[in-house]
């Protein structure tokens, strides 16, 4: 059996539940640490489908794998392979189909809201869910590629969540967060915390308030997420 390719960009930001759900569900994958020089991918055809994790960089940086892997991208949306992109990832993959990643207005941290953008997004992709809390932390944001529909958004960014071809999807926010995940991001980066909670950016106890619980409504949207989208996967 192929394998899913799950690309690591940061040390701090793994695979967290998508790892989670591949492992529970037998599917067979691996880690590419592009973080610690480990080179894309060669061919799609050789994985079972592309999983992009967050990072702290820009999609826009002229890293070593900026090149191959937006290749490799194209080259697996050709082939069908399936992609999934969580914030970094989805806009990695928004800008190497022809989407514009630039700078979010505002800055979106915290657990915030987002919405399906019609009943059939809902249904198909979130278990009927029209309205429910994501996690977030980007300061950049992606317009859709060409033949891309949006199906997630809210009212700081319009562009949470998109598919490509019924089978690709990327997001802005986060679904793929569990509770050390969550908790290491805000003792890594405490200066980019607000004291006093906003609506679009909040302090460390408000985000680590019902930590529990908040990771584990985010978990069963998560599962659901995955398992919509590894039925496409190339076996």
């Amino acid at each position: 059996m192929r394998p899913v390719a799950v690309l690591r960009f940061s040390r701090s930001e793994g695979p967290g539940r998508l790892g989670d759900w591949l492992t529970g569900h037998g599917v067979a994958w691996r880690l590419v640490t592009l973080d610690q020089g480990e080179p894309v991918p060669s061919r799609a055809g050789d994985l079972a489908g592309i999983g992009m994790m967050g990072g702290p960089m820009s999609a826009n940086d002229p890293t070593p794998w900026q090149g191959p892997l937006a290749a490799l991208l194209r080259e697996a949306v050709g082939a069908r392979v399936p992609v999934i992109g969580h914030c970094l990832g989805g806009q990695i993959l928004a800008r190497a189909l022809g989407g514009v990643v630039g700078r979010a207005r505002p800055t979106e941290i915290g657990w915030i809201d987002v919405e399906a953008t019609d009943a059939a997004a809902a249904r198909e992709w979130f278990g009927g869910r029209d309205r429910f809390t994501v996690f977030q932390w980007h300061y950049e944001r992606y317009s859709l590629p060409p033949g891309a529909k949006r199906v997630l958004t809210n009212r700081w960014n319009d562009e949470q969540g998109y598919v490509l071809d019924d089978i690709h999807v990327g997001f802005q926010c986060h679904v793929e967060m569990t509770r050390e995940l969550v908790t290491a991001w805000c003792d890594m980066a405490p200066d980019e915390l607000p004291a006093r909670s906003t609506e679009p950016r909040q302090s460390r106890e408000d985000i680590v308030r019902d930590l529990d619980g908040r990771v584990a409504a985010l978990n069963a949207l998560a599962d659901g997420v995955y398992e919509r989208w590894a039925r496409g996967l190339a076996r």
